[in-house]
């Protein structure tokens, strides 16, 4: 399994963010990470980048624990934060070239990616001159530059116009065929056009780990079944 979680807790002061969560992840996997507002995703992203500290549990990632080879599991995770902070002042080609330079990665691996997420046109402008949509593609270029096995994405699609949307996912899943992607969402639709998997957390909890035709069952849509599942009792 590249991915294990075992029994994870993470509590801000008196707050459990994430209660004693467990969740395997395979290979060439893209996966639905789904739940309200607060209900603990991006603290779950942040704890298998290691950006924050586990309290208990631990985090197996292609056979390391995260937390004792941070250096290492780093070198294989890719992450796209919610706020993709860019640097607004480098050029675009710059600022991958600086990246590139960190993950000590050959040069032609920039136009190669600049390529893939579809920047050509923009490669020689300031990252500050350019749209949301294509800010987005920057921030999703730095995160599988270096050819991560794993790639965690919190919103990508946030904010972007339709064409946009279309364009990142299927960057998406050119990439999910090779690697494993976990995938933070609200959008319903970016799910059922990508994901083969849902994992529902509320309220610091799994709700649901299953396939998402299984996820969707009786209901007539992810989001009807999103609202019967997450709705309070």
């Amino acid at each position: 399994m590249p991915l294990q979680i075992i029994n994870l807790t993470k509590k801000f002061g008196e707050q459990t963010a994430l209660d004693n969560i467990n969740i395997s992840i395979d290979k060439n996997e893209i996966i639905g990470l789904l739940g309200p507002n607060g209900a603990g995703k991006s603290t779950l992203m942040k704890s298998i980048v290691g950006a924050l500290k586990i309290d208990q549990g631990e985090i197996i990632f292609n056979g390391m624990n995260i937390s004792e080879n941070e250096i290492e599991s780093k070198k294989k995770i890719g992450f796209l934060p919610e706020n993709n902070p860019l640097y607004l002042e480098m050029y675009v080609k710059e600022y991958l070239q600086f990246v590139a330079n960190i993950h000590k990665i050959s040069p032609a691996r920039v136009d190669e990616v600049i390529e893939l997420v579809g920047i050509t046109p923009e490669k020689s402008k300031k990252i500050g001159q350019l749209s949301k949509g294509y800010k987005q593609r920057v921030g999703l270029a730095q995160a599988i530059i270096h050819q991560p096995d794993l790639l965690i994405l919190d919103e990508p699609t946030n904010g972007l116009d339709p064409n946009q949307i279309i364009e990142i996912r299927n960057v998406v899943k050119e990439i999910g065929q090779q690697k494993t992607v976990l995938l933070s969402t609200h959008i319903m639709q970016e799910v059922e056009a990508l994901c083969s998997r849902v994992i529902l957390i509320h309220k610091g909890n799994i709700l649901q780990d299953c396939p998402i035709d299984e996820f969707k069952g009786r209901f007539n849509s992810l989001e009807e079944a999103f609202a019967s599942y997450t709705a309070v009792s």
